[in-house]
């Protein structure tokens, strides 16, 4: 071996070995190991760069940067250990050097991964092995795969005798929490199986079947098996026929000329639509690269749906459609009466309790045109359409079934782009429930406590018309509290004509203030208040037993600035 590559293997190996050593202390001390868990690490990339290594002494001769991965780096952020190259460097000019280079860096890996000198977990079955090298203003990139073939032999007998014990038999015998992850990335493995639709679904539905009554259990497969389908196509579609791009976000442009075959394009439209449980965004995404690779069966899904849920209701009063791959709903009203918006509002019930999607955007043909009195709410086609809803008060019992089912925190409606005016699913029909009957109170009062207070704005703008409304009195002042609670903070400001001028109002506010936190006072207190300046002057103009009750008031306060 050239005494150039013993040089640089030898700088390796001292960060890779000091690496290992401690991994192997750390798995000395773990018992709780998946019985699918082979072993833990299987890559090793080693990039050399021109670049002067950051801790060198200004002066002292350079000959680049050695960097070693143990793990896949993010784009984001470098733990690499870093080492400064030697001058070894000076004889590596060739490719044939280079080449020789990464050959002596596998036969060195592989000694190691197939050695029996660590312990048995430090290693998976499989190692991908990694050469970066700079060279003439270009980098050279090398890469293998080795193997372990006792442990791959190890991990499929493994892998056998868990379907077989675990998966496929009856319950009440299910496979343990920590097998469900590693499960997963066997069946998107093609080491272990053919990603074919028919191998890979039994599997995946025999384990939601048995984990149905625990919606918990059930959540994290899904969990599971949804990233390790999302692995595999960022893996096996996107990263080879399509090009990363976008600074903030990313975005896949077509690139290639090449395609999958009809197996893996058939698989990538499977996995696209499994995600539309948990993740609509990414199915109808997915859906959209599978046409542009010429997936036919990915156009009748974008043009009809999945077929889950009801495409089309028609009656003599209204037509109704929907596309649950594009989140769409299309209502079209065909007589103005109250019938016809039971119908419509039945029809998009029915669509959520089958599992479409809550935060859709709405399509309305309809004669008539309300919207909600609260500012800066979106005029949208959604909001008319509950806003009409609104004008019938027999409709108010399902408009409030609806919003029941339809309030998800962190979750948005799509009838307007992503902006200050995005509101929660359920919005328009609480907002008026809330404005038209106090039977609702309860129902605003638990969606202020779910709306995302942090990512969402019209709230703020709902105190004001809520007032407006009702007036403040014993009864609808812990409801203002509330909805002054869920207010964004970035946004706050006294509320306008508001007037806490008897005794029983101001003792109600002590009352319900006294077990909220410090902060949490403040908030609701500067919103009734202004400042604190603003108060300390009502404070010298009133008399007991009101004076006592602000002073009590001024004593939660902190100056609010904004």
């Amino acid at each position: 071996m050239s005494q150039y590559i013993e040089r640089f293997l030898a700088d390796v190996w001292q960060q890779l070995e000091h690496f290992y050593l401690q991994e192997n202390d750390r798995m000395s001390t773990l018992n709780d190991w998946s019985q699918l868990h082979i072993g833990v690490n299987h890559y090793v990339k080693v990039k050399w760069t021109s670049k002067k290594l950051d801790k060198l002494q200004w002066g002292t001769p350079h000959y680049g940067t050695i960097s070693i991965y143990t793990y896949e780096p993010f784009s984001w952020h470098d733990d690499a250990y870093k080492v400064a190259a030697g001058d070894y460097m000076q004889d590596i000019t060739e490719h044939q050097h280079i080449e020789a280079l990464f050959s002596a860096l596998c036969t060195k890996m592989d000694r190691v991964f197939q050695s029996a000198d660590y312990h048995t977990k430090l290693f998976d079955y499989r190692l991908q092995v990694i050469l970066e090298f700079e060279h003439e203003g270009r980098e050279l990139y090398y890469q293998k795969e080795l193997l372990n073939h006792n442990k791959l032999a190890l991990a499929k007998q493994t892998l056998a005798t868990f379907i077989e014990t675990k998966v496929m038999a009856d319950l009440p015998v299910r496979p343990a929490e920590k097998d469900g992850f590693f499960f997963a990335r066997y069946l998107v493995n093609p080491h272990f199986f053919q990603q074919r639709v028919t191998e890979i679904e039994p599997l995946i539905q025999r384990l939601l079947e048995k984990y149905r009554g625990n919606e918990e259990r059930f959540n994290q497969w899904m969990y599971d098996y949804t990233l390790a389908f999302k692995d595999w196509a960022e893996e096996h579609i996107l990263a080879v026929y399509f090009e990363r791009t976008g600074e903030y976000t990313t975005k896949w442009i077509l690139n290639s000329e090449a395609r999958p075959n009809q197996e893996e394009l058939e698989f990538f439209v499977y996995i696209a639509l499994q995600m539309g449980d948990k993740e609509p965004d990414t199915r109808q995404q997915y859906l959209a690269f599978a046409q542009q690779l010429g997936s036919q069966e990915a156009i009748h899904y974008l043009q009809n749906g999945s077929g889950r849920c009801e495409p089309t209701r028609k009656s003599v009063r209204f037509q109704g459609k929907a596309n649950d791959i594009l989140k769409s709903i299309a209502i079209q009203i065909n007589v103005e009466e109250e019938e016809a918006y039971r119908e419509a509002l039945q029809y998009i019930i029915d669509l959520l309790q089958t599992g479409f999607v809550k935060g859709y955007h709405l399509q309305l043909k309809s004669q008539e045109e309300n919207y909600l009195s609260v500012k800066e709410l979106a005029q949208s086609e959604l909001h008319q359409f509950f806003a009409n809803c609104l004008t019938y008060p027999n409709l108010f019992p399902l408009l409030a079934d609806y919003a029941q089912l339809a309030m998800e925190a962190y979750a948005w409606y799509e009838d307007v782009e992503p902006s200050e005016q995005s509101v929660m699913p359920g919005t328009y029909a609480i907002f008026g429930l809330g404005l038209y009957s106090d039977a609702y109170f309860p129902l605003v009062q638990t969606y202020m406590s779910l709306v995302d207070s942090e990512h969402q704005l019209v709230q703020n703008y709902y105190a004001e018309a809520f007032l407006d409304r009702h007036g403040l009195s014993v009864e609808v002042l812990p409801v203002l509290i509330d909805i002054l609670l869920s207010a964004n903070e970035g946004e706050l400001e006294p509320l306008k004509g508001i007037s806490l001028d008897e005794p029983v109002l101001l003792a109600e506010l002590i009352h319900h203030l006294e077990s909220k936190e410090d902060y949490q006072r403040e908030y609701v207190l500067y919103q009734i208040f202004g400042s604190v300046e603003e108060l300390t002057q009502r404070i010298e103009q009133e008399v007991e037993p009101m004076k006592e009750m602000l002073e009590k008031l001024l004593g939660w306060m902190a100056e609010w600035s904004y």
